[in-house]
């Protein structure tokens, strides 16, 4: 869990899952988005599939990542554990 909410606390980490909830993309695609390396990405698309965020595809010469919705599903239930339960 300590990975995962690693991961969630990079603001560039947070807009990648965005540019992903809509479509698979690659990463030089994901890359095109941002003004940093590619270096820089790739790291946070590291970080992504350590915490099991993303999950990542080879298709022939290209990676295409994807958001992994079953972490994103235990991470809401495990939080919604902490709230007020009505009387």
């Amino acid at each position: 869990m300590n990975l995962l909410f690693k991961a969630m606390n990079d603001a560039t980490r947070r807009e990648i899952l965005e540019l992903l909830r809509d479509r698979d993309l690659t990463a030089g695609q994901i890359a095109e988005q941002f003004n940093m390396s590619w270096p820089s990405v790739s790291h946070h698309l590291e970080l992504l599939k350590r915490a099991g965020l993303v999950v990542a595809v080879k298709e022939g010469q290209y990676v295409f990542y994807s958001i992994n919705t079953t972490v994103m599903d235990e991470m809401l239930k495990w939080l919604m554990q902490f709230t007020k339960k009505k009387k």
